[in-house]
C-alpha cells in the first residue's frame, strides 16, 4: 500500500480539493510567474513511437494492485484499477494531456462549448457520428440524462460516492438532431468539462438497481477501443480484448491482461516472464538498471544519483540462504530485457498538521512547524537518488505544468529557524519552563505501538529513533530501500473513498467526526514581528507552556513498504527539534493508518498524498473546506482531515466554481492557494516519483505522468524499429 495521496480520477471527483480561509495576512497573491505553468517538472516516459512502427497484435501483461470490487467509478469502493479499465472501455469526452490539462477527445466529441450564459448556462455537445456502444446503439442524450439523474444527489436510492457538478444541472435534452446534447445548468459551473468522463450507458445508470449492482462485477455494454472479455477473480485477472465495433484508430494490441501482483513480488514476476509492464519500487528499479549494465546495454535512462545498491545487497545477503546470490544473478539476467521508465506522478506528498486541538490548534505553532522545514532538502531526499527533479511543490491545488499552478508558498515563507522560534515564543512556548508530569496521555489510536508500561516503551522508542536517525545520517540518499515510491498513502488508492470507514456506508461526503474542540484557537494574524528574538536556549531545550512540554505525535505506517516515508519523517523530526519542537513517533498498522488515524483525526502530524486535478475548483474544495458543526454535535470535515479552514477560502472556491471566465477562475484558485499556505494546515513537500518497468520493445506505455493513457496506440515495436528519443534527452 502506498501512503501518499488520493487516487486518480475516480476518487478525484469525490474529493473536494480546495478550501482553507483567506487569512489576515498581507500580500496574499500568487507568488509564481506565468512561466511556472509552462511544463511539468518531468516529462512522461513512455517510449513514444509512431503507429506504423508498432506491430499489429500481441498481448500486454500489465500489473495492477487489485481486481476491482466494482467497475463503476462513481461508487465508494472504486479504485485505481476501476479507473484503468474505464479508460480503456468507456467514453471519456475529455482526456488529460501531458501537461495535466483537459483536452477534447475527438473519438467521441466533435465539439463542446458554452452557447448561452444568460439567463442560464447552456453547454452544447456535438457527438462523433460514428460513436456507438458495443451493442450497436448510438451514444446519445438518453445516456447523458441517465447519468445526470443517477449522480444528481436527488435520489438516495443510488449509492453514489460523489455528485459534484451533476447537482448543478437543471435539465438535459436532445439538440437539433440525435448527435447533439444540450445541458442546461441551474447554477453556473466552470468545471463543466469534468462531467461525463467516463460516460456509462443508460443500461447501467437508468435505475438504482442497475447502478448499484449492474456494473460491479461486469460491464456488458462499453464503447472504447477495448471491451471487458473476462474477469477471473480466482487468478486475479481482468482480460480486455480489442473492440470489433470501435470506430477510431484500431487498437494495436489484441488483448491487455491486467493481473493483480503485490508490489514486492513484481520484480520476480518480471524476471519470470509473467509481466510486460509494472509500476515498481526503487529497489526493483535498481535491479533492472544493474541488469541492463551487466548485459552490456547503454544503461538506465536516468541513473539514480547517490544510489549505492544497499537495498539490493540487503535483500540478497540474508543469512541461512547460501544460494540467494546465485538466484538473484539469474533473476537480474532475466531482467535485462526491461528498462525503467521514470516520471513524476500527478500527486504530491504533504505534511498534515491536525489543527483540531492541542498545540497545533494555534496557527502560530503550525506556522512555526512550517518555517522549520527545509522542503528542498526533503524533496531531494526522495527524488534525487531516483534521477528525478528535486523541486518542492509550490501549490496545494495544482502541479507544475497545469494552468492553475503558481508557487504560493511565499504567503507562509521559507525555512527560517529564528522566525520559527519567534512564532513559538509569541504563542507562549518558552524554554526552561516547569513541566508537570501527566498521566493517562491520549494515545494516537488503538493500533498505536504503545505498551502499558509507558516508561519502558518510551525508552525503547527513543533507542529505535536514535538508531534510525544515525542510519539516516550515514546515508541521506538511501532511497533504493523504498517500497512503492516514497511509501506514502495516496487517498483513494486502497479502494476506499476518502473518509470511508467500515461497511461501505460512510461515504466521503459524510465526513462526520465527534466535535470535541469546535474552536481552532490562536488569534488570526497574531504573529511575532519579523526579527523578534527567540528565548535563549530554545533550540537546545524543550519548550513548555502552562507546565506542559511541546511534543507532537507523529503517526506513521509501520509496514515494509513505508521505509521512505519514515525516513522523511525522521528528517522532519530532526528539523523540528532544532526549533525546540519534540516529536513522538507512533507507528501503526498499514491497514489502520488512514482510516483509524488520519481520517478520524487521531494524530498531530502525518504524511500522505493528494492527487492533482485538472479541475481544482471542484475536486479540491472538500479537502480544504472549513469544517462545520452538525446538528448532532459531530463535525463535518468532508475530506479536510487537518480540520483547518477559513470562510475566505470557501468563498474563493465558490467564486471559482461559478465563473465562466477561465482567467478569472485561475486567479481565484491561486488566491485560494496562498490563503491555504498561510493557514498552515498542510505543507506540500514533493511530487511523488513514478517508476515503471517496461519491456524494452513496448511502445507508448510506461510512466505516463499526467496524461491519460492512449490504449489504442500501445503495442510492441516492429523488428528493427526504435522509439523516439527520451523526453529528457538522457
Amino acid at each position: 500500500m502506498s501512503y501518499d495521496g488520493v487516487g486518480p480520477r475516480a476518487v478525484m471527483r469525490s474529493v473536494a480539493f480546495l478550501t482553507a480561509g483567506a487569512l489576515a495576512v498581507p500580500l496574499l497573491t500568487g507568488c509564481g510567474s506565468e512561466d511556472e505553468t509552462s511544463k511539468p517538472l518531468a516529462g512522461q516516459d513512455i517510449a513514444p513511437a509512431a503507429r506504423a512502427q508498432v506491430t499489429q497484435g500481441g498481448t500486454l501483461r500489465w500489473a495492477v494492485d487489485t481486481v476491482p470490487e466494482t467497475f463503476n467509478t462513481f461508487q465508494s469502493d472504486a479504485d485505481a484499477t476501476t479507473t484503468r479499465v474505464a479508460q480503456a472501455v468507456l467514453p471519456s469526452l475529455y482526456r488529460i494531456d501531458e501537461n495535466g490539462r483537459a483536452q477534447r477527445n475527438p473519438a467521441y466529441l466533435e465539439s463542446a462549448k458554452v452557447v448561452d450564459s444568460e439567463p442560464k448556462q447552456v453547454v452544447l455537445y456535438k457527438l462523433n457520428q460514428q460513436a456507438v456502444w458495443s451493442d450497436g446503439r448510438e451514444i446519445g442524450a438518453a445516456d447523458f440524462a441517465a447519468q445526470w439523474r443517477a449522480l444528481s444527489g436527488k435520489d438516495s436510492a443510488y449509492w453514489t460516492a460523489r455528485n459534484a457538478g451533476y447537482d448543478r444541472i437543471e435539465k438535459i435534452e436532445r439538440g437539433e438532431n440525435d448527435l447533439e446534447v444540450r445541458v442546461t445548468f441551474a447554477r453556473p459551473y466552470s468545471d463543466w468539462q469534468s462531467l461525463f468522463s467516463p460516460l456509462y450507458p443508460k443500461q447501467v445508470m437508468g435505475t438504482p438497481d442497475s447502478f448499484n449492482d449492474g456494473a460491479r462485477r461486469k460491464l456488458k455494454v462499453t464503447a472504447g477501443p477495448f471491451v471487458v472479455k473476462k474477469v477471473d477473480r480466482k487468478n486475479e485477472q481482468v482480460r480486455l480484448a480489442r473492440n470489433p465495433r470501435w470506430w477510431g484508430r484500431p487498437a494495436k494490441l489484441s488483448e491487455i491482461v491486467l493481473t493483480a501482483v503485490p508490489r514486492e513480488k513484481r520484480a520476480a514476476a518480471l524476471a519470470a516472464g509473467k509481466l510486460d509492464l509494472a509500476e515498481i519500487d526503487p529497489a526493483a528499479a535498481q535491479r533492472i538498471d544493474s541488469a541492463s549494465v551487466a548485459k552490456g546495454a547503454a544503461g538506465p535512462r536516468s541513473v539514480a544519483s547517490g544510489s549505492s545498491g544497499a537495498a539490493e545487497k540487503k535483500a540478497d545477503d540474508k543469512p541461512g540462504k547460501a544460494d540467494t546470490a546465485d538466484k538473484t544473478d539469474t533473476a537480474d539476467t532475466s531482467l535485462a530485457g526491461f528498462e525503467v521508465r521514470r516520471s513524476l506522478e500527478p500527486a504530491y506528498t504533504q505534511l498534515a498538521l491536525n489543527g483540531a486541538d492541542g498545540p497545533l490548534a494555534d496557527e502560530r505553532v503550525r506556522r512555526a512547524v512550517a518555517r522549520a522545514l527545509d522542503r528542498t532538502e526533503l524533496a531531494a531526499l526522495v527524488l534525487k537518488p531516483l534521477g528525478l527533479p528535486a523541486v518542492p511543490v509550490g501549490s496545494h491545488l495544482a502541479l507544475s505544468g497545469q494552468e492553475a499552478y503558481a508557487d504560493g508558498s511565499g504567503a507562509l515563507g521559507g525555512q527560517d529557524t529564528a522566525e520559527a522560534q519567534a512564532l513559538l515564543a509569541d504563542a507562549g512556548w518558552v524554554a526552561g519552563g516547569p513541566i508537570k508530569e501527566e498521566t493517562g496521555e491520549k494515545a494516537a489510536g488503538s493500533e498505536g505501538e504503545k505498551s502499558k508500561d509507558k516508561k519502558s516503551d518510551e525508552k525503547k522508542e527513543e533507542k529505535e529513533e536514535k538508531k534510525e536517525k544515525d542510519k539516516n545520517e550515514k546515508d541521506k540518499n538511501e532511497e533504493d530501500k523504498n517500497k512503492d515510491g516514497d511509501g506514502t498513502y495516496i487517498v483513494g488508492q486502497d479502494g476506499k473513498a476518502p473518509g470511508e470507514t467500515t461497511g461501505g456506508k460512510d461515504l466521503a461526503q459524510d465526513g462526520k467526526q465527534q466535535l470535541t474542540h469546535p474552536h481552532q484557537g490562536g488569534a488570526p494574524g497574531a504573529y511575532a514581528p519579523k526579527g523578534t528574538a527567540a528565548p535563549a536556549g530554545a533550540a537546545a531545550g524543550a519548550l513548555a507552556k502552562n507546565g506542559k512540554a511541546l511534543s507532537l505525535r507523529f503517526v506513521l505506517p509501520s509496514g515494509p513498504g513505508s521505509e521512505s516515508l519514515r525516513q522523511v519523517a525522521t528528517r522532519i523530526s530532526r528539523m523540528l527539534g532544532k526549533v525546540g519542537i519534540r516529536t513522538e513517533t507512533v507507528k501503526v498498522a498499514d491497514d489502520s493508518y488512514f482510516k483509524d488515524h488520519v481520517a478520524s483525526g487521531s494524530y498531530d502530524l502525518a504524511l500522505y498524498s493528494w492527487p492533482a486535478s485538472a479541475f481544482p475548483a471542484t475536486d479540491a474544495r472538500p479537502i480544504y473546506a472549513k469544517p462545520q458543526p452538525a446538528a448532532d454535535g459531530s463535525l463535518n470535515v468532508e475530506q479536510n482531515y487537518t480540520r483547518v479552514g477559513t470562510d475566505q477560502v470557501d468563498q474563493l472556491f465558490d467564486q471559482a466554481i461559478s465563473t465562466l471566465d477561465e482567467g478569472e477562475e485561475r486567479d481565484l484558485i491561486r488566491k485560494a492557494d496562498t490563503r491555504i499556505w498561510a493557514a498552515a494546515g498542510s505543507i506540500p513537500l514533493y511530487q511523488r516519483p513514478q517508476l515503471t518497468a517496461a519491456r524494452k520493445n513496448l511502445a507508448n506505455a510506461g510512466a505516463f505522468g499526467f496524461q491519460t493513457p492512449v490504449y489504442e496506440d500501445m503495442g510492441f515495436l516492429e523488428k528493427g524499429a526504435k522509439p523516439a528519443a527520451h523526453p529528457s534527452g538522457k
